[in-house]
């Protein structure tokens, strides 16, 4: 039987995952969550799903396939790396390899967080330091870690000199400025998952997701945000600075397809760009989701408001020709299924 490990699962990545493999798999996934940011997952799974729980472990499915520990991903870290039975003696699971482990436990919140609170942010590394320490002792056959589009120098997403941000422009050796303390735990994670690579053999890919949306997304979020507003048919439409900042928006799905792909082909913890190609604009967007509301708003700008770098777009080249693989859906598309969840919401609050 093939066990992965799933942290941060509760949250909107992580939990996208969980059902994900829960679907398309017979194997057994443990998912741990403080549920600081994330939701239970009573509040995501069928409800046909059987669950039952036995001490400080939930357990979901047939064959009890989704174990569920509500605790700091810290604290199981910590356990883990000082005794290797840690797992049977605290929760009284007979598990002694993962296969697969998708790393998604760290501080979110959208661009209010990353830059409201940079110093809540930074203790992304002290998750990351205790993640890598153990994964070089277990040495589960394979690790994803999620890097981010913000890792890269933001002095290339301005207004003036915006570029498709490729692999490359991300260099050890000569590094640039990434966005906030944020974009510095993950150029530090990429950093980390490479010497776990290259010197104790594990064997990790990193990706680099740009704005990953879908329709179970938090509302701290712009795009399921928006779609709300939209279906509440807002007048005037509000939008944090001028709305001529733009985003490489990719849904869920696709990222979970690209990472799946990529997970099969990379191993030595080389990160990806996962995005569409495509620069849209918060106003592009709010015109996309006011279209389908059947609607055309006054569009209010809040200067105020922090909007972080102006353009940041993936240049998907590398991801075209090594892996083959090209998003299924359109912008279009994706912000459909995202504004018909929304108006259902709305409706049903009415």
């Amino acid at each position: 039987m093939k066990y992965h490990l799933i942290t941060g699962g509760c949250g909107f990545v992580g939990r996208n995952f969980v059902k994900r493999l829960y679907s398309t798999t017979q194997d057994t996934l443990l998912v741990i969550d403080d549920l600081s940011v994330g939701t239970h997952p009573t509040q995501w799974l069928d409800p046909s799903i059987a669950r039952h729980k036995e001490g400080n472990v939930e357990y979901f499915g047939d064959g009890k396939r989704i174990i569920f520990i509500n605790e700091d991903i810290r604290s199981i870290l910590n356990g883990l790396v000082e005794r290797e039975d840690y797992l049977s003696e605290h929760f009284a699971l007979d598990i002694d390899h993962f296969t697969d482990v998708f790393h998604f436990a760290a501080i979110v919140g959208g661009r209010a967080t990353i830059d409201g609170d940079p110093m809540k942010v930074a203790l992304d590394l002290a998750i990351d330091a205790l993640f890598f320490r153990w994964i070089c002792l277990h040495k589960p056959s394979r690790v994803l870690y999620p890097s981010s589009s913000a890792a890269y120098p933001v002095d290339l997403q301005t207004e003036s000199d915006a570029i498709a941000l490729s692999e490359s422009d991300i260099d050890f050796k000569k590094m640039g400025q990434p966005d906030m303390t944020y974009g510095w735990t993950k150029l530090t994670g990429e950093y980390l998952a490479s010497i776990a690579a290259s010197h104790y053999g594990v064997s990790v890919t990193c990706i680099r997701p740009f704005s990953g949306y879908g329709e179970d997304q938090d509302l701290s979020y712009p795009v399921p945000a928006i779609a709300r507003r939209a279906a509440l048919l807002e007048n005037p439409f509000e939008v944090w600075g001028s709305g001529k900042q733009g985003r490489d928006f990719v849904h869920i799905e696709d990222v979970m397809d690209c990472t799946l792909l990529a997970m099969d082909h990379i191993k030595d913890g080389r990160a990806i760009n996962i995005g569409s190609g495509q620069l849209t604009s918060f106003l592009d967007l709010i015109e996309v989701f006011t279209s389908f509301a059947g609607y055309t708003p006054e569009i209010k700008p809040l200067l105020d408001k922090p909007v972080g770098v102006h353009s940041r777009y993936a240049n998907m080249d590398y991801v075209h020709e090594s892996l083959g693989w090209k998003p299924k859906l359109s912008l279009e598309q994706g912000m459909k299924r995202v504004f018909d969840v929304a108006t259902s919401k709305v409706f049903k609050s009415n």
